[in-house]
């Protein structure tokens, strides 16, 4: 945690929180807004999430915008522009955290008696569920695969077919798993002792995602995929040599190059995945140890994947 640090706005911030009043700079509370977050427990990604949506803030009306000048009219015209005159989506789950930032933000400085009144508690939390995920069809699914076993890259001068869109595919479609996920992979996370049941090993450095590790069955055919990819790019440590970013480039492509209207992604692939398990008759558990979600973030996702399932039995009836 030696870089969180160096997150905050500008570098000169007071020495404590008794150093603030209503007149200070939002850019000079943020550094000891991250320390009171840390003492709270909060993970890396968490503050430097924070930190992120108040630099949106500072984006919106000012890095030296006094902390007491902010009213609840003002957050609420910062979410506005956030999600309609920024220019950037702003999705949902987003969106709420933002709001979480804008509370848990001003409930801090109000305890701590940097300002009389929290601006952010009278901010509402947008109601209802998320809206159900976009999925691949069967034929969909058919016209990807073969569209991306014609994707070729060039070495040397040289054409030659290009392994890596397959691979990538077929390993996101068949296992669920995340982009971090992928990222991590090493040639030793493909248990290979019963060769007609190879296993894909999912690890996690922190103890907090133990529940997330797991085995998952690998379809053959994409074990002999992956060594096509390995012989091919000769990837060192981990299994995926370029950034996470060329990976989402790489599902774009073959999306567009099959002809499929909705933009393919990592996400979209999981939820793919769970649905064609549960139609495929695997028991609702095993789905959830097969995503690595827990027991409370997995009531909600079944329910649509239930209801996606549904959905794609009506549109192939």
């Amino acid at each position: 945690m030696a870089d969180v640090r160096q997150l905050p706005l500008f570098p000169t911030q007071p020495g404590s929180v008794d150093d603030l009043n209503r007149h200070s700079y939002l850019r000079d509370t943020v550094a000891l807004f991250q320390q009171h977050l840390l003492h709270e427990g909060k993970s890396e990604h968490t503050v430097r999430a924070f930190t992120s949506d108040l630099q949106l803030l500072a984006e919106f009306t000012s890095e030296k915008t006094a902390v007491g000048r902010f009213n609840t009219d003002a957050l609420n015209k910062f979410l506005e522009w956030l999600e309609h005159g920024r220019g950037v989506p702003c999705s949902r789950k987003s969106y709420a955290r933002r709001v979480t930032t804008l509370k848990v933000y001003f409930k801090w400085l109000t305890e701590n008696n940097v300002i009389p009144h929290n601006p952010a508690k009278a901010l509402l939390q947008r109601s209802g569920p998320a809206p159900l995920a976009v999925i691949l069809s069967p034929e969909d699914i058919e016209r990807a695969i073969l569209f991306a076993r014609t994707m070729q890259r060039t070495v040397k001068g040289e054409n030659e077919r290009d392994t890596r869109p397959e691979m990538l595919f077929r390993l996101i479609l068949d296992t669920g798993i995340k982009k971090n996920e992928t990222m991590e992979l090493t040639p030793r996370s493909i248990d290979r002792l019963n060769p007609k049941n190879p296993l894909l090993v999912i690890k996690h450095k922190k103890a907090r995602d133990i529940y997330k590790e797991r085995k998952i069955r690998l379809d053959p055919k994409c074990v002999e995929l992956l060594d096509e990819y390995m012989a091919q790019y000769h990837p060192r440590d981990t299994i995926i040599n370029c950034t996470a970013r060329n990976l989402e480039y790489i599902l774009e492509d073959v999306g567009k190059g099959a002809d499929i209207e909705a933009k393919i992604s990592f996400e979209m692939l999981r939820w793919t995945c769970a649905v064609r398990d549960y139609m495929a008759g695997m028991e609702p558990d095993l789905i959830r140890e097969k995503l690595g979600l827990s027991p409370i973030s997995w009531h909600e996702t079944f329910a649509k994947t239930k209801k996606l399932a549904e959905l794609w039995v009506s549109e192939t009836e």
